[in-house]
């Protein structure tokens, strides 16, 4: 019988909970966001997220929605379909902040929606992180499309700052409905592109 190998890990950067380690969900189902990349975003979003909301709208293991907790962020939203991967982030989630983490499961697309009501009700905004699956996998390849469709029909009101982690070779406009390209950035094969309401 062969020995059970243990499970991928990356850990968060830094915070309070710098250190800790989080365990990532299976490859073929999720890809986690790297820890260059990560670093990259927090040091651009720093202190404006304490006391903020943050949505990490495909949670996978919640290494970005995770890390902003660590680092301030008041509550953390993590939408997730697949049902080991979200086992994964439930329990990544519960050691470390389980009381700031509000998990979802279900589809990205629908569930979003409702988070944001629930945000504009209390008059509260929050950053958006959208890490979908790379539109070169099979079954993906409208994602970007209706990210895109999505991100236009948000309300303003309601978002400081939306964050699409995408292929780089993947063109994402600078403008999508009331949204405007502030930053780019590329990470070999992966890029950030940051919205602000324009």
């Amino acid at each position: 019988m062969k020995p059970k190998s243990s499970p991928m890990t990356t850990k968060i950067i830094g915070g309070k909970y710098r250190g800790k380690k989080i365990v990532l969900p299976d490859k073929s189902v999720t890809r986690s966001s790297k820890a260059r990349l990560r670093e990259s975003l927090f040091n651009t979003l720093q202190f404006d997220l304490i006391d903020r909301n943050f949505i990490e709208m495909f949670g996978g293991s919640g290494s970005v929605g995770l890390e902003a907790i660590s680092r301030g962020a008041k509550r953390a939203w993590f939408i997730e379909r697949d049902r080991d991967s979200y086992r994964t982030l439930r329990n990544n989630c519960g050691s470390l902040d389980p009381k700031r983490c509000e998990l979802l499961l279900g589809d990205a697309f629908e569930e979003l929606p409702r988070i944001l009501e629930k945000l504009k009700e209390r008059g509260e905004k929050a950053y958006l992180y959208i890490d979908p699956p790379f539109s070169i996998r099979e079954g993906y390849e409208e994602i970007y499309d209706n990210v895109l469709a999505t991100i236009a029909r948000i309300d303003p009101a309601v978002i400081c700052m939306i964050i699409v982690e995408h292929m780089t070779k993947a063109e994402f406009p600078d403008t999508i409905g009331p949204f405007k390209r502030v930053k780019f950035k590329k990470f070999g094969k992966s890029a950030l592109s940051y919205y602000t309401a324009a």
